[in-house]
């Protein structure tokens, strides 16, 4: 393995000499956009736009256009600054170099209209908190329900594959409600048979502008879902059951955002909308069915290691939950590793407060005050710098002392796996919560099976082979 950097502090110079002009360029204004645009989202795609343009210049970092992009996006700067090694990456989370305010989903901001017209600035941390005991009980319930469901569908399609990516959402959404919101779908029938495809739509219509959809054949994607912003309009009546479910369901929730943070009642609707579309099931719904498919799809005998692992831990607990899944090694490692594979959100943008000198494993580059830095997580997390044979899925990647010192590097939510939530950066407080809800997943997984195996596509399952000696569901803390 290459000698893993050091990754130095953004106001030193990462070669040891003079910071060098940042490559690349942006072309003709327009053309040059437009270009960029449509070989990201056609002639490309993300991870060929990227590694051709780190050959062509010779650098992680470098000059760009990010979608969306002019002509049809008037009035949004493209500019950006990609970064594609783990050395610059890390200035992406440097809260006194960087500011995130409306980057979230990069050169544009979606409208206030779709966050109720209110500027969220969401209490994530207060609201994992306060439900930390409920959250393993509560996925294992949500999960029980889904696999039963899953294994009925399996059960009775003679010898088709189950489908589990929509049942894995409703139940993503299920135990969100109850441990974010305060409320059980289930009071509502409306919300507890739709209400998960409702924050999907809301989703999307903010982020197709910046998203490569591939199930429409070009030119449509670019005409139909890159040319233009989509209203508020098209999920206004989603958004209002949604509103109206919070309101009369989660009291509780909302009188202490008003009490605790001065919110009017409004605010704190939007906010805990905020909270539980996009800082929570958006992320859930994208990671979760990517490791089911990982794990599912393996064929070199992870599944039964994973297996081993799990039960012998099992053993000597008196229930499943974060205490138990945290003595779980390879089934944490191999979490991580479809977090560093597959990273539930790839892009990550952040503003220049000031001037800084930005270094790179073996350069450094001035970056200018205002300027929007880039990183592409996928490339970031194939470093080959870090990594050993970084393209390759390697699920005992982060097991033992050495594995465990590239957690440092591993960068999948607002910060690295090493870092904790400051004043600054609360977002990150999450990242425990995800790690440990997915290793839940797998845990639960070979409790309740002794294999499973998913199609090619890795959206279905092909088999499901129930143990004869699993124990009843328990409750974890």
């Amino acid at each position: 393995m290459a000698m893993r950097p050091t990754l130095l502090s953004p106001s030193t110079t990462g070669s040891g000499g003079r910071p060098r002009p940042i490559p690349g360029s942006y072309g003709l204004p327009v053309l040059g956009p437009l270009k960029d645009r449509l070989d990201y989202f056609w002639f490309q795609g993300p991870d060929e736009f990227f590694r051709r343009r780190m050959a062509a210049h010779g650098s992680t970092v470098f000059r760009t256009n990010m979608p969306p992009t002019f002509p049809f996006f008037v009035g949004v700067d493209p500019r950006v600054v990609a970064l594609l090694d783990c050395a610059s990456f890390a200035a992406l989370f440097d809260a006194s170099l960087v500011d995130k305010r409306d980057v979230l989903v990069g050169p544009y901001t979606p409208s206030l209209a779709f966050t109720g017209g209110t500027r969220v600035a969401s209490f994530y941390l207060d609201l994992l908190r306060r439900n930390a005991r409920a959250w393993p009980s509560e996925f294992l319930r949500s999960l029980d329900a889904m696999l039963a469901a899953v294994e009925a569908d399996l059960s009775s399609s003679a010898g088709k594959p189950a489908n589990f990516v929509v049942p894995l959402q409703k139940c993503i959404f299920s135990f969100l409600c109850r441990c974010i919101v305060g409320a059980d779908p289930s009071a509502d029938p409306a919300i507890a048979e739709f209400g998960f495809a409702m924050l999907d739509k809301w989703l999307a219509l903010q982020l197709l502008p910046t998203q490569k959809v591939g199930a429409i054949p070009q030119p449509l994607e670019e005409l139909l879902l890159h040319s233009f912003l989509f209203p508020f309009a098209l999920v206004g009546g989603d958004y209002r059951k949604l509103y109206d479910f919070v309101e009369k369901h989660g009291g509780e929730v909302v009188r202490r955002a008003e009490t605790e943070y001065g919110l009017k009642k409004d605010e704190a609707i939007n906010n805990i909308l905020f909270v539980l579309g996009f800082n929570a099931f958006g992320g859930f719904s994208v990671f979760l069915p990517f490791l089911i498919a990982s794990i599912g799809g393996d064929r070199s005998g992870l599944r039964a290691k994973l297996r081993e692992e799990a039960r012998r831990v099992l053993e000597a607990k008196e229930e499943l939950g974060f205490e138990a899944v945290r003595e779980m090694e390879l089934v944490r490692s191999a979490v991580y590793e479809v977090l560093r594979m597959k990273p539930p959100v790839p892009l990550q943008y952040g503003r220049a407060r000031a001037d800084f000198v930005l270094p790179s494993h073996d350069a450094a580059f001035r970056v200018a005050k205002g300027e929007l830095l880039c990183g592409y997580q996928p490339a970031a997390m194939r470093d080959p710098r870090v990594f050993d044979d970084p393209e390759t899925f390697v699920p005992e990647r982060f097991v033992g002392e050495k594995g465990r010192g590239l957690l440092q590097y591993l960068y999948w939510s607002n910060g690295p796996e090493t870092g904790r939530p400051t004043a600054e950066n609360k977002q990150c407080a999450a990242k425990d919560y995800v790690v440990d809800t997915a290793c839940l997943l797998v845990a639960e997984m070979f409790r309740r099976y002794d294999d499973f195996q998913c199609d090619d596509g890795g959206l279905a399952f092909t088999k499901l082979d129930k143990t004869t000696v699993a124990a009843s569901p328990s409750q974890g803390k």
